[in-house]
């Protein structure tokens, strides 16, 4: 399991633009079953996203997100192992 954490690079405005293209690849990357959650931080300086799978397989979808293409944000890859995990949430257990 990974915590993908985004930081943004750029003003707010230029994240924006690119907003729409940036939900359509998170859909993609659910649809393939490989994210779990994402959201925004708080404050908005960047996002979070919750993924399973292979590590290169992440990294290489992460190229395919517009705010990659368009050097918008850095990404940061934290892989751990979910031993615990709330009533409801057996399956994040790898």
């Amino acid at each position: 399991m990974y915590v993908v954490s985004l930081s943004y690079k750029v003003p707010l405005e230029q994240v924006d633009a690119h907003i729409e293209g940036h939900i359509a690849w998170l859909k993609q990357a659910y649809a393939k079953g490989m994210f779990l959650a994402s959201g925004r931080k708080i404050p908005r300086d960047g996002g979070v996203i919750l993924a399973k799978g292979d590590r290169a397989a992440l990294e290489d979808e992460l190229t395919r997100d517009p705010f990659h293409q368009h050097d918008l944000a850095d990404y940061h890859i934290t892989e751990f192992d979910p031993v615990m995990v709330a009533d409801g949430l057996e399956a994040l257990k790898v």
